[in-house]
């Protein structure tokens, strides 16, 4: 992968961490800085498609806790039953 150069302006206390944290690792401070950009490019990254695109059948509101252990126990009981695929 090829590398593109640019420039940025850093708080001078955070380049201090980074510099600690590129000795101690055994890495440079710019591999940390590299990684810093890539986390930020991920965490705005705008995808294509939804992460979830299906919808499901449900009551319109949040799940209480009984309704989660019923459907827990609900799908233990199916999967005990004969001839269940598991």
């Amino acid at each position: 992968m090829s590398m593109k150069r640019t420039n940025v302006y850093a708080d001078p206390e955070d380049l201090g961490i980074i510099k600690e944290a590129a000795e101690r690792r055994g890495i440079s401070e710019a591999e940390i800085i590299r990684e810093g950009i890539h986390l930020a490019a991920m965490a705005n990254r705008v995808w294509d498609e939804p992460l979830f695109s299906r919808t499901f059948e449900g009551a319109g509101r949040t799940p209480t806790g009984e309704d989660v252990r019923d459907a827990v126990a609900d799908a233990v009981l199916h999967d005990d039953e004969p001839g269940s695929a598991a």
